[in-house]
This record gives structure tokens, C-alpha cells and sequence, in this order.
């Protein structure tokens, strides 16, 4: 356990000595509907926001780190959102405009993340931490409607999204409390011989090598990493090098061939590294996740998201 958890949960002790509710915790979480909580939530908000005055609510704006402006050029931003867009869009990815919250447990339910680095918030929600699992909710909720279909054609989206991560950060140029994010997401059905993976990761790639091309004329350098979660990651490895090795020989690819403790990719993670005026920028990543089997309740099933940051593009 992170001294962090620990502090936490020595703070939740406390306030629970000191309430005389050893138990109200298990109450609220386990025995209460999700609408009765909702409604109690609801009551406790807005009581206490009936006693914040107006000078309790600048102080507020000015110690929470959240609610700052960026520092990023919007306009420079919304420009490079939309040439971003656009060139996916050339490469079949369809663009999706999703909402600033996400069903609550959206990225802790299905992936390993923990929900107090996760804003969340009323009516069963919360602020969405990841966009790429707001797809995958999209894709899932589709297919099993039969509004979507990700065979014989995969599904491919693709999003511009603003992000808040309730994690500590430090005071430091890269940091940031909010961020855009662009991000894509393919879904399909396992076809054998690794041919969704493979397919599904050279386009990402494409769609990269094109974009830094385009806006920064620049050309990017993969990283391929080792993961555990597939039968046979090793095969799976060695046919994406050589497919990335016919497709692009002049492609700069680093390969880690040892698999690592890191869980929330299966079988394969891939890293973008970029240099932009002199700079080196890790700019993004990616991998094969098994969200959509966990929805949908199928083994065969398969998705590669990934996404690349926007604001550190255009600081100085």
C-alpha cells in the first residue's frame, strides 16, 4: 500500500472516531440504492454550498488547481483538435464527440486504476479521467444493442477530449491538473494469426506518422513493449516487428522484449516518441486492452486504443 492510501485511510479512520459512525461507511457504499445515495448526496452538496459565501468561493478558486485555466492558446489548440481530426477521418476513423462525464467506474471497473485519481461525482457519474474507455463504453453499448457491428469492418473512433486527473502532481513544466488528449480506438473480432493486432496497430501508427508529418513535419519513433496477457505475447511481438519492418523499413522501432509488471495493456504497449524543434517528446502510448470482452462477456472480442497529449505540442 502507497503512503498516500495510507494517509487516506488513516484520515477516514479518523473522521469516523470522531462522527461516532464506525460503520457509515458500508452503509452509504453497500446498503444504500444507487438512487437513494444519489438523493443523499445530492442534500449533504447542496447545503453545503447554501453556506459557502462569495468570498469562501474565490479562495476556493484560488487554492483548487483544477478549475485554472490552461495556459495553452486555445485557438491554437481548437485548430490543431480539428487538423487532427481531419486526418483521421482520411483514414477511416470516424469522430466521436463525448460527454465531460463517464458512467462512474468507467476506467476502475474494467482497467487497474484507482478511482480516488478519478474526479467523481453525482447522478452515478464522474469526470472523465480517460476518454478511450468512454469509447470502449460506446463500442460495447452498440454492438450489444445491434446498432454496431466490429465484423467483417472494424470500428474505428476517434476523439478530441479535455481531461482532469485527480492525482498529485508536481509543480513542474509537463504537469498539468487538465490536458487535451486526442485519442483513438478500434474494436473487432479475433481473426487468427494476430491479424486484428496487427492490422488495428500499423493503423494507429499510420494515422501518427501522418499527423507529425503534417502539423510539425516531423517524423515519430515507435517503442514496442513487452506485456503480459496473451498466450503467446513472444509471436505476437515477433510478427509486429517484421510486419512494421515490411510495411516501413525506414520506420525507427525499440523494441523491449521483456514483459513487465505493468497490467493495464495485454500482450503489446506501444510508446510515440517525437522530436519537435530540438525538444523529444514521449508524446503518447498505446496497447491491446480486454475491455470489450469484459462488457460484452466474449474472449474473442479484441481493442487497441491509444492517445497522444496536445497541450505539451504547443508550449513553448
Amino acid at each position: 500500500m502507497t503512503t498516500e492510501k495510507k494517509n487516506d485511510r488513516g484520515d477516514l479512520a479518523r473522521i469516523l472516531g470522531e462522527l461516532g459512525q464506525d460503520g457509515l461507511i458500508e452503509t452509504l457504499a453497500e446498503r444504500l440504492s444507487g438512487s437513494d445515495f444519489n438523493t443523499l448526496l445530492l442534500e449533504v452538496f447542496r447545503r453545503r454550498a447554501a453556506r459557502r459565501s462569495p468570498v469562501e468561493l474565490l479562495r476556493s478558486y484560488k487554492e483548487n488547481r483544477f478549475v485554472k485555466p490552461a495556459v495553452v492558446d486555445p485557438l491554437a489548440l481548437k485548430q490543431l483538435e480539428i487538423d487532427l481530426l481531419r486526418i483521421a477521418k482520411r483514414h477511416a476513423f470516424e469522430p466521436v464527440q463525448l460527454s465531460p462525464v463517464a458512467p462512474l467506474g468507467s476506467c476502475s471497473a474494467i482497467a487497474p486504476a484507482d478511482q480516488n485519481k478519478i474526479i467523481s461525482a453525482l447522478r452515478g457519474t464522474e469526470v472523465v479521467a480517460d476518454v478511450t474507455n468512454l469509447i470502449a463504453l460506446h463500442i460495447a453499448d452498440g454492438i450489444k444493442s445491434g446498432k454496431l457491428r466490429n465484423e467483417p469492418d472494424l470500428l474505428r473512433y476517434c476523439t478530441t477530449h479535455r481531461h482532469v486527473r485527480a492525482q498529485k502532481f508536481p509543480d513542474a513544466p509537463g504537469f498539468l491538473p487538465h490536458f487535451g488528449l486526442y485519442a483513438m480506438v478500434t474494436a473487432g473480432r479475433d481473426g487468427g494469426s494476430y491479424s486484428f493486432e496487427i492490422q488495428a496497430l500499423w493503423e494507429h501508427i499510420s494515422v501518427y506518422r501522418d499527423m507529425f508529418q503534417t502539423q510539425f513535419g516531423a517524423g515519430i519513433e515507435i517503442i514496442l513493449n513487452a506485456r503480459p496477457g496473451y498466450p503467446d505475447g513472444e509471436e505476437l511481438l515477433a510478427r509486429t516487428v517484421r510486419f512494421l519492418a515490411e510495411q516501413a523499413p525506414e520506420l525507427a522501432v525499440t523494441v523491449n522484449p521483456e514483459p513487465n509488471g505493468n497490467a493495464y495493456y495485454k500482450g503489446l504497449q506501444f510508446t510515440i516518441k517525437t522530436t519537435i524543434g530540438g525538444q523529444v517528446h514521449y508524446i503518447g502510448d498505446g496497447g491491446y486492452v480486454d475491455w470489450t470482452q469484459q462488457l460484452l462477456g466474449g474472449k474473442k472480442e479484441r481493442m487497441l486504443i491509444s492517445a497522444i497529449g496536445l497541450d505539451r505540442l504547443l508550449l513553448p
